[in-house]
């Protein structure tokens, strides 16, 4: 991985030097696809896992209501509500995944790494910082995937004559992100039955 020193292609007028793997960079692309594959079907498991917690407090939601427990019904669907806003995130963080593994797809295939990488750096960054407080073990391992993946992008831009690269958040990586959040949304409505209305606190409606 690259150390903080070495992320800037250059410093002033001076070219700094990049770390080399081993490793060719097809092989790495395959590499880093593998574990965004491996991500998105972690994810699964414990998104399956959210969904059974959820059905649970739903349950207890309505039975609580049925005895006319409101105050015990709002506390369970403060928890539903909770439950839920941590599932839409990890939906939506593995759908941009799943957009990742086609760019990286796309990028072992065909190449054009800066066309490709660039956006896909942009999500991952996003994501490796919206999970931070919820799956900090998958920011850290998002992190990691990042900077290998900016690696390969300096060592193709040293290749083809490019001096620098933009790893800011780009428009591209943008509409993934929101595209990814729209069917997380979809997605939701889907799977998760609509709280009943008395069960849903002054606070959730806001």
């Amino acid at each position: 991985m690259i150390s903080k020193e070495f992320q800037k292609i250059w410093e002033g007028n001076q070219k700094v030097k990049i770390p080399k793997s081993k490793d060719p960079l097809k092989y790495r692309l395959v590499q880093a696809q593998y574990r965004v594959r491996s991500m998105v079907s972690r994810l699964d498991v414990y998104i399956g896992r959210m969904q059974e917690r959820d059905k649970v407090l739903f349950e207890r939601v309505v039975e609580s209501q049925m005895s006319k427990d409101q105050s015990r019904a709002a506390m369970y669907a403060n928890e539903l509500a909770e439950i839920r806003k941590i599932t839409k995130q990890l939906l939506t963080t593995q759908i941009a995944l799943e957009q990742v593994s086609l760019r990286l797809e796309t990028v072992t295939e065909l190449g054009d790494i800066f066309a490709n990488l660039i956006p896909v750096m942009g999500v991952i960054n996003e994501l490796k910082t919206s999970l931070k407080g919820v799956m900090p073990e998958l920011s850290i391992e998002l992190g990691e995937l990042g900077e290998g993946l900016q690696e390969i992008v300096i060592e193709a831009g040293e290749f083809s004559g490019v001096s620098g690269i933009s790893a800011t958040y780009s428009p591209e990586a943008r509409q993934i992100l929101e595209e990814a959040s729209v069917v997380a949304e979809q997605r939701m409505k889907e799977k998760f039955p609509s709280l009943p209305a008395a069960g849903i606190t002054q606070q959730q409606k806001s």
